[in-house]
């Protein structure tokens, strides 16, 4: 469990027994581990022998490293962040993750937790310590993974206290750091996903209407490569989505819950995979193999579903490329349909299938110019309009009281019937009129 089950040693300085063990410690200047040999005072030499000085380092190396629990037994300080999180953290929260996102939150929790502090004890972090770490991630990692990050590095910790291997949270209030890295918010333009839908139509009917399907649904490519014929329900043109397809594996579950549904698709759509589904069904007979409803819609050489890294490498990319794409990637294609997709809100967010509206609205649908300068103009053109209340007859009392104001104020300054200029223009008094008992202020 990293225990320290040193003794230290004891040696006489002056009046005082001095006591000495070694300790390792973390090295910010170095982001490294070093050994330190730590000093402490035991008593005076007048008042304890050497052995009783002995019992009392044995009782302080106790007490630096390790905290006495209700029960009387040790919990040693000594325990290296490296243990406690292979040990006590991730065996814990595996039991809530499931297996393909566990992996990925290990190797994201090893190559940037574990490694750079494998053998640092845990009580030796501070503050200081980690915002400095995570300071540094933020200069070469996105904002994403810089987020996890901080969230990781607080769980632990907070696990830490909760399992009485620490007395006080170092990471409770870690800060995000502010010079992170933009996140891609890259979209295109209809003409850009018609023009890649043009290039396919040329190369390959099957990329063609894979890419078809995925722009038009907005899918995940999990759920793409892994439709059968059988989730096509012609009758009332949806997609029955059960399954995804991650890492080689067919999964009975998405990525949310609300990922496991039924998809309306657009009847013109559904021609199309009709037509598909017959050059599919001559192609496998050519092959002496039959076409059944558990056949993949899009099957890759062996009949397996064609993995979605590979598609995006050999077939996106190359045509992000050819067509001067500034980015061409699923993610894209997504942000990009729920960016132009005309609607009202909460009917992209079922498109996209997202369990809340502000992941629609905040991460996916980005701000278009075109839109904000139709927007603007939109705005100017309604407040350049005539007003209806214009055409009402005047208040002739309310003028009359402004007008008795503006003549005070102007006769006060140059006389009554002077001339008063406001912002380059010329105002005349001129003389008072009754009108039904009242004086108005007329103008020339």
């Amino acid at each position: 469990m990293g225990k320290s089950y040193q003794k230290g040693w004891v040696n006489p300085r002056g009046k005082k027994w001095y006591g000495y063990f070694r300790r390792t410690t973390f090295d910010p200047s170095t982001n490294g581990i070093k050994t330190v040999t730590v000093p402490v005072i035991l008593g005076l030499r007048s008042e304890i022998t050497k052995t009783q000085a002995r019992e009392m380092l044995a009782r302080e190396i106790a007490q630096l490293q390790g905290q006495i629990t209700e029960d009387g037994t040790v919990k040693s300080g000594a325990v290296t962040f490296g243990w406690f999180v292979r040990n006590r953290y991730l065996p814990l929260k595996e039991a809530d993750w499931r297996e393909e996102t566990a992996k990925v939150k290990k190797l994201i929790i090893t190559a940037d937790l574990v490694i750079p502090f494998e053998g640092a004890r845990l009580d030796n972090f501070d503050k200081y310590i980690l915002q400095r770490h995570l300071n540094k991630l933020a200069r070469t990692h996105s904002k994403d993974r810089v987020m996890q990050i901080r969230s990781y590095v607080r769980a632990i910790f907070a696990d830490a206290v909760d399992q009485d291997y620490l007395t006080k949270d170092p990471a409770r209030s870690l800060k995000v750091p502010a010079n992170l890295r933009p996140v891609d918010k890259t979209t295109l333009t209809w003409d850009q996903l018609r023009a890649a839908l043009d290039r396919l139509l040329e190369q390959s009917l099957r990329d063609w209407i894979l890419v078809l399907l995925d722009m038009s649904n907005a899918l995940r490519p999990s759920e793409l490569f892994c439709l059968r014929w059988l989730s096509l329900l012609e009758e009332p043109l949806l997609l029955d989505i059960q399954e995804t397809f991650y890492r080689g594996k067919v999964r009975p579950f998405g990525k949310t819950e609300d990922s496991i549904t039924k998809v309306p698709v657009a009847e013109p759509l559904v021609e199309k995979l009709l037509e598909w589904k017959d050059v599919l069904t001559d192609e496998l007979r050519r092959k002496k193999v039959k076409l059944t409803p558990d056949t993949f819609m899009f099957p890759g050489r062996f009949g397996t579903p064609i993995d979605p890294s590979n598609f995006r490498k050999r077939v996106l990319h190359r045509l992000a490329e050819e067509l001067g794409l500034p980015k061409l990637t699923f993610q894209v294609i997504r942000r990009t349909i729920a960016t132009l997709a005309e609607g009202h809100v909460k009917g992209v967010q079922g498109m996209l299938r997202h369990s809340t509206v502000q992941t629609t609205q905040n991460v996916y649908m980005q701000i278009l110019q075109p839109r904000v300068r139709e927007t603007v103009d939109a705005v100017h053109e309604e407040l350049s309009r005539k007003s209806k209340l214009a055409r009402k007859p005047p208040n002739h009392a309310g003028a009359s009281r402004a007008a008795n104001v503006l003549l005070e104020a102007t006769a006060g300054s140059q006389g009554r019937g002077a001339e008063r200029k406001f912002s380059g223009n010329s105002l005349h008094a001129t003389k008072l009129q009754p009108s039904s008992g009242r004086e108005v202020l007329l103008n020339d």
